[in-house]
């Protein structure tokens, strides 16, 4: 079941696990609280074999995320500020949780899916970079505007932008820092489906059923390949292929499959 009155609510449902930002307020920045939830969230969903997809999404029509609170959040983080209660100092004594909460450089081989609600401006846009597989509502909006106010988007956009979408596009949104419409953002490559706002939630189940009835070892190792061999010469990603290739044919998911196929039935796939 959801958590009440949280900054993030967790919902876990046929190995799904949909992680709600819950600060509609404020747009439904990221706040000490909402990252050390965050942070837990993503390790439990790592680390328990029966949740196969996750699926980030925020509050209300208006934002996904805003990026970090700057009442709250960067205050606390450039010293201007003093942690205040349980959440402020969980985050202060473990900075790894802000790094790990908005997915840069956290090693997570499952499957995300972001479910874009709404604005997606800064650390927004960032979240989204950081998913697999991303469905926005007609009415999103996304954009890297830090550049404005003399900041750089350092949550992992410089380094994941121009891997994702056409170089000259990647550097307008860094460089000048304007926003992009949802269609604008489906065009260049940075989103898989554009969908009315009241199938925003349906179009990004229907991707996790889909995922979630493949066999999970074989999508993780998937995923696992992509990211390890990204910008590595082709003779050392081809040696990673080749070792997620072999923990997968060797697999009992793998004689499973084909078996399944031949029976007419579907997969009892299990992991192993």
């Amino acid at each position: 079941m959801a958590e009440e009155q949280s900054h993030l609510l967790v919902e876990k449902k046929d190995g799904v696990m949909i992680l709600t930002m819950n600060r509609p307020a404020a747009r439904n920045s990221l706040s000490p609280q909402m990252l050390v939830k965050l942070g837990e969230a993503w390790y439990e969903f790592r680390d328990t074999l029966d949740l196969r997809v996750a699926i980030l999404t925020g509050t209300g029509d208006e934002d996904f995320c805003a990026g970090g609170d700057l009442k709250l959040t960067m205050p606390l983080i450039t010293g201007a500020r003093q942690p205040e209660d349980e959440w402020d100092r969980r985050l202060m004594e473990n900075m790894t949780v802000f790094t790990d909460a908005i997915l840069r450089g956290f090693e997570l081989y499952k499957p995300v899916i972001a479910a874009v609600n709404g604005s997606a401006l800064g650390g927004g846009t960032e979240m989204t970079n950081a998913c697999d597989l991303r469905v926005a509502a007609e009415g999103a909006v996304f954009g890297t505007p830090e550049a404005k106010v003399g900041l750089l988007p350092g949550g992992g956009s410089i380094s994941r932008l121009p891997r994702q979408i056409p170089y000259a596009k990647a550097m307008e949104m860094l460089l000048i820092g304007g926003t992009f419409t949802a269609r604008e953002a489906l065009d260049m490559g940075l989103l898989n489906y554009v969908v009315p706002r009241d199938q925003l939630m349906d179009k990004a189940l229907e991707l996790a059923g889909k995922l979630s009835e493949n066999g999970p070892l074989a999508v993780s190792k998937i995923k696992e390949g992509v990211v390890r061999t990204s910008g590595v010469p082709l003779d050392k990603a081809l040696e990673i292929e080749n070792e997620v290739s072999v923990a997968v044919m060797t697999s009992k998911d793998a004689r499973e499959g084909p078996r399944a196929f031949k029976e007419k039935r579907k997969p009892n796939f299990t992991g192993e």
